[in-house]
């Protein structure tokens, strides 16, 4: 059987259904609960996509060292736990979650800094592969054979406080913030205790809500628009949101809007609204 290989960030139900069974595909599900919902979908933990391994954002891929709660691991932590779940640098990877396209963005993003590209985000996740009538089977752990993955991290992918702080004074790139507009202008407060409202100064609005239709993302046509009305073509950006999730939905929609020179504020609001040394908007 032949090597896959994948070439956008975005791949159909269809697509995986036709090639579920190829020898290199590795699926994962890397669901997470959504800060303004904490519960789960009903479906997650009881049923998956035939093949499927759980990436645990929350208790394996992340620095469980940081106060921060979605922060990325070292890539020598990210490379043993990729190996565990049966993940090699042929591996084509396709990442799904139960709400549709919320914390999968994540996942993909976390392997494209690490250099791995051979990774897209299956538009609609389960719920759209369970509505088509797709086969499903009840979620169990990986137990299959470990692999050796090498992690080859990508300068700018994953950018820390510093370097927005440095965008802020030259304003040589947009900073985009994926939060509600009640959040972003402080008239809701933040979810998390202890934090300040408001925004990163000189940084716009773009809820991800508004890239994201019935759980799939919207059209690459209409996320060029968007894109187009807030950050001039050629122009770096950065994406934030509250802890580093939703950020990586527009870094998603950017990508399958053809723009590159973009970068994910890891800490997002967690560390800025929390640091009083940072200076915010309201």
């Amino acid at each position: 059987m032949n090597k896959l290989n994948i070439s956008s960030p975005l791949v159909s139900i269809e697509w995986l259904h036709a090639n579920l069974h190829h020898s290199n595909l590795v699926i994962l599900d890397g669901t997470i609960p959504k800060v303004d919902s904490p519960d789960m979908p009903e479906a997650f933990q009881r049923r998956d996509i035939p093949g499927t391994r759980f990436f645990d954002l929350k208790k394996v891929f992340r620095d469980t060292e940081s106060d921060l709660s979605n922060t990325m691991p070292s890539p020598e932590k990210f490379a043993l736990e990729a190996g565990k779940l049966g993940i090699g640098n042929d591996s084509v990877i396709i990442v799904y979650d139960h709400w549709g396209i919320y914390s999968s963005a994540r996942v993909w993003w976390m392997f494209r800094s690490m250099g791995h590209t051979n990774v897209a985000v299956l538009d609609g996740g389960f719920p759209a592969w369970e509505k088509a009538g797709h086969p499903t089977v009840p979620s169990e752990k990986y137990h299959g054979p470990e692999r050796s993955f090498i992690a080859n991290p990508q300068p700018g992918f994953i950018i820390g406080a510093d370097e927005v702080l440095k965008t802020i004074s030259q304003k040589d790139k947009t900073i985009l913030d994926a939060r509600s507009e009640g959040r972003f202008y402080a008239r809701v407060p933040e979810p998390r205790e202890d934090m300040r409202s408001g925004h990163i100064p000189g940084s716009i609005n773009l809820h991800y809500a508004k890239l994201v239709k019935d759980g799939m993302l919207i059209p690459a046509e209409e996320l060029k628009t968007v894109f187009g009305e807030l950050a001039d073509e050629g122009k770096p950006v950065i994406f934030s949101c509250g802890s580093g999730i939703t950020a990586c939905i527009l870094a998603l929609g950017a990508s399958v809007a053809n723009r590159d020179n973009l970068s994910v504020y890891d800490g997002s609001w967690s560390e800025w609204g929390s640091r009083e040394d940072l200076p915010i908007e309201v």
